[in-house]
């Protein structure tokens, strides 16, 4: 799919490697809309690529329903979503003292990372398949993020490994499930990246973690991740396709 003058949803757009995604889709001539819960952070990045901004909530359906309609308004119906929007979550199955990990912390990654993905990816879907098909009758591309803790993740990450594998377990059936519409799936699962929440972490630990990375021994830049999700977009073969971006790293235990 050409991406110049297509309508685009990021997902996740106010930060981090959604934030790298929008502005490189504005760069190639995408018009984009950053749906994102919090509106602020999506606000300025909207406004310094020309896009604009939509508070959502990708747990909840009225809320995704109406950033869909409130984007198609101004940019007309999006043929292209990136789904970057994700939280994190790091607890012991049995804590330090003795206690069971709280079952709401679980449930919450997997209601954000999970749940939210589907519940975009089946309504984007819904409308995308409304359109005429373009090239090879092509009416749409999403593109999900997962990680590599869905093959390798560390002690602790049970619910963060749990949601990312599930992303990665849904893109081929739904790729599949979505051919008949002419609208491709891929998702991405990135390794260790320089985003904002790694940044806060001391330099010592950051040099550690990209010593940790065979080559390019460094952390991976959100630009990076852009240019293979728009790649993604703009190479019609690729479908239902999982695809490691992570310099050859395998996690450790911990």
């Amino acid at each position: 799919m050409h991406i110049q003058g297509q309508a685009a949803l990021v997902t996740g757009g106010g930060s981090g490697l959604g934030e790298a995604t929008a502005r490189e889709l504005a760069r190639l001539g995408a018009k984009v809309a950053i749906l994102d819960v919090n509106l602020a952070q999506a606000e300025k990045v909207a406004a310094e690529i020309h896009g604009m901004a939509v508070q959502c909530d990708v747990t909840n359906p009225a809320s995704v329903e109406a950033a869909i309609a409130q984007a198609a308004a101004a940019h007309g119906p999006a043929r292209i979503l990136m789904q970057i929007a994700g939280i994190g979550s790091a607890k012991r199955v049995v804590g330090k003292d003795g206690s069971a990990a709280p079952l709401e912390d679980f449930a919450k990654v997997i209601n954000v990372n999970l749940i939210g993905t589907y519940n975009v990816a089946r309504l984007f879907a819904a409308a995308c398949a409304k359109l005429e098909g373009q090239e090879d009758g092509e009416r749409g591309v999403m593109v999900f993020t997962a990680s590599v803790a869905a093959f390798d993740g560390q002690v602790g990450q049970q619910a963060y490994s749990a949601s990312k594998a599930g992303v990665v377990g849904m893109t081929l059936p739904m790729a599949r499930d979505l051919s008949q519409h002419g609208i491709r799936v891929c998702t991405i699962a990135p390794g260790l990246f320089a985003t904002p929440l790694m940044k806060t972490l001391p330099e010592p630990v950051q040099a550690s973690l990209a010593a940790s990375i065979p080559f390019p021994q460094r952390l991976g830049k959100p630009e990076e991740f852009a240019q293979l999700a728009t790649h993604i977009v703009s190479n019609g073969h690729l479908n239902g396709e999982v695809i490691r971006l992570d310099g050859a790293l395998r996690m450790a235990p911990r």
